[in-house]
């Protein structure tokens, strides 16, 4: 099987010269293969952050190979895989850390997978530190040419592949402990939870941050959230999203990435009456708006 497209995800940033070079790899291999940037802007060593982009942008990715490296163990005896998923629709190609999994199950699971040690299919290693160049940015164009999967090594079950690294939801006396998974550049604070989750704890509900409570309402987009409140959306992944109309809700209610909060029932409260916003670049410009 051939593949025209690899869609592209890194931690590498653009002040360097790697994502240019894994490109032109690329193309050295597989002139006819279109590389497709999903990012290159995760945090530097954070799989966790790779792998939610990844399982967000999953399902509508052009059918090919998906090469996500974020890769803080590169060097070490962590196994370089390539993981097909609907028999043979698509291929990922990563480091074995956790970085595909969510990615994987989003689109049915691992029909097959292999690892990555047949040196017909890499350049020679100057040294032990960029395996996007030399292992699997010439494994996603080699595949790209019509390789077979199982060319490129022994194969692995796809039950001993790292798991991911998502958060689990819980509750903890009558209040639901959930986790900012995600902070976008607007400011918009994306929750591990979808509506459903919430339908016990009422609309408008109680976000607890730290000692401070603060009364959310679900609206239906950015602009009917007025001025002044924080309030949430179903945000373009499906979740559960806290947003201000015109500024961040980050920002607002002092949340980062990873921070675990509680959601309560209101007890009568109103929506946004604890927070003073400052107004910024409008959210409506979001991603899905």
């Amino acid at each position: 099987m051939r593949y025209s497209t690899i869609s592209f995800l890194s931690d590498f940033g653009h002040a360097d010269e790697f994502v240019g070079v894994v490109h032109s790899v690329i193309r050295s291999i597989e002139p006819d293969a279109t590389v497709i940037d999903i990012t290159h802007g995760i945090r530097p060593h954070d799989v966790r952050a790779g792998a939610l982009a990844l399982a967000r942008a999953a399902q509508f990715l052009c059918p090919g190979v998906v090469l996500g490296v974020v890769d803080p163990g590169v060097g070490t005896d962590r196994r370089a895989v390539a993981i097909e998923v609907g028999e043979g629709a698509s291929v990922l190609v990563g480091p074995d850390n956790g970085l595909l999994a969510s990615a994987v199950a989003m689109v049915g699971g691992a029909t097959a997978a292999v690892e990555l040690t047949n040196p017909a299919y890499q350049l020679p290693k100057l040294g032990g530190t960029f395996d996007g160049r030399d292992v699997f940015g010439p494994a996603a164009a080699h595949l790209c040419a019509g390789v077979p999967m199982d060319e490129f090594g022994p194969a692995i079950d796809p039950a001993t592949l790292m798991p991911g690294l998502l958060p689990v939801i819980g509750v903890e006396d009558g209040v639901l402990l959930v986790e900012a998974l995600w902070v976008d550049q607007y400011g918009n604070v994306q929750l591990n939870i979808g509506p459903d989750d919430l339908a016990e704890w009422g609309d408008p509900f109680s976000l607890i941050v730290g000692d401070r409570r603060t009364t959310i309402a679900m609206r239906p987009a950015y602009r009917a959230i007025s001025t002044g409140e924080v309030g949430a959306v179903i945000d373009s992944s499906g979740l559960v999203s806290l947003a201000v109309n015109g500024g961040s809700a980050a920002e607002a209610l002092g949340i980062s990435t990873s921070d675990e909060l509680r959601i309560d029932r209101t007890d009568g409260r109103s929506p946004g009456a604890s927070v003073s916003v400052t107004l910024g670049r409008s959210s409506s410009e979001s991603e899905g708006s």
